[in-house]
């Protein structure tokens, strides 16, 4: 290494020393607020969905106006994650997909509202590793879907389909502008909310951003202009948690992967994020799920991608948690 090449990595190392010591100086907070943006930037064409995002709807989330003089009746509705494909499967471990019905007693219309992941699940939970680029590259965009109709008998069967309240067409319009720019400013979806331990108190790192998520903000909007709402039964919704210890700060792509003084934690990262990487042979998926228990439960590490960061996150007992809880009608 040459003097100046030498000089250049003491001067980079310095500063990132310098810049954490600032961070851990400021008082962190619990959870990391969940990054807002001025508008959606168009999904890149690399991404590409198995399954098309909003086939029958609108793709940008908008909602049709209503009429001050209507009244909308609101629906819970929820059934097992990619129903569609597997039935009740993933229904039987609690993994559920949630969204909201309207229905217009003036007009009889239908129409069903969810936000869920662009380019499926897996993409939103893991990145791709291109040959092409060091960085790892993510597909995480989630978005909110409108359309008409509720298929009745999808919900009903292996989930939820409940009457929850009656809003007017006045709320339902103020109701549309506000998921309008929600939709806009929310760009990307998370699927771990992160904690210290399974307990009540304990603290929480980072929070979930998906359909759930969607359907608590949008009861909690509604709630804020005027509707009563209340069900029958216990309103219960799937919750992925990882534990964790305190998390740690690692950077942004420019920041880990455009830096040569850390390469080895860029290597560290694509590494891990190779273990979950997509479209794995049947045995590569095995040595990968032993790979994946060595990282996470034995070395106790894990990468968390939040705000378009990295974060360290030195892993606890139980690890990694499905749950189905109640989180109730505003």
């Amino acid at each position: 290494m040459i003097h100046s090449e030498f000089v250049l990595c003491l001067n980079l190392l310095l500063f990132l020393r310098v810049v954490a010591q600032f961070r851990n100086n400021v008082q962190q907070q619990w959870p990391v607020p969940y990054r807002r943006f001025d508008h959606r930037p168009a999904a890149d064409s690399y991404c590409e969905a198995l399954y098309p995002f909003c086939p029958t709807g609108d793709q940008d989330g908008r909602i049709p106006y209503t009429r001050d003089s209507d009244v909308i009746s609101v629906y819970r509705l929820q059934t097992p994650v990619w129903e569609f494909k597997y039935g009740d499967l993933l229904g039987k471990f609690h993994i559920m997909h949630d969204a909201i019905g309207f229905s217009s007693s003036e007009t009889g219309a239908n129409y069903t509202m969810e936000w869920y992941e662009l380019f499926q699940l897996g993409n939103c939970t893991f990145p791709h590793l291109r040959p092409e680029m060091y960085a790892p590259f993510w597909c995480n965009q989630g978005a909110a879907c409108f359309f008409e109709g509720i298929d009745d008998l999808h919900w009903s069967q292996n989930g939820t389909l409940e009457k929850i309240g009656e809003i007017t067409g006045n709320q339902f319009n103020d109701m549309a502008q506000w998921v309008q720019d929600d939709n806009e400013t929310g760009i990307y979806y998370e699927t771990w909310t992160v904690r210290s331990d399974p307990g009540p108190n304990a603290t929480v790192w980072f929070e979930s951003y998906d359909c759930s998520q969607f359907v608590h903000r949008t009861y909690r909007k509604l709630a804020e202009l005027g509707a009563k709402l209340s069900s029958r039964t216990q309103t219960n919704y799937t919750k992925i948690y990882l534990y964790s210890g305190e998390p740690t700060y690692l950077g942004n792509d420019s920041a880990i992967f455009g830096q040569p003084a850390l390469k080895n934690l860029a290597v560290d990262i694509r590494n891990f994020y190779h273990t979950f990487r997509p479209h794995q042979s049947f045995t590569d998926f095995a040595i990968s799920l032993l790979e994946a228990y060595k990282k996470v439960v034995l070395d106790k590490s894990f990468y968390l991608y939040y705000n378009f960061e990295y974060w360290h996150l030195p892993m606890k007992s139980p690890y990694v948690q499905i749950t189905y809880e109640e989180v109730p009608l505003p």
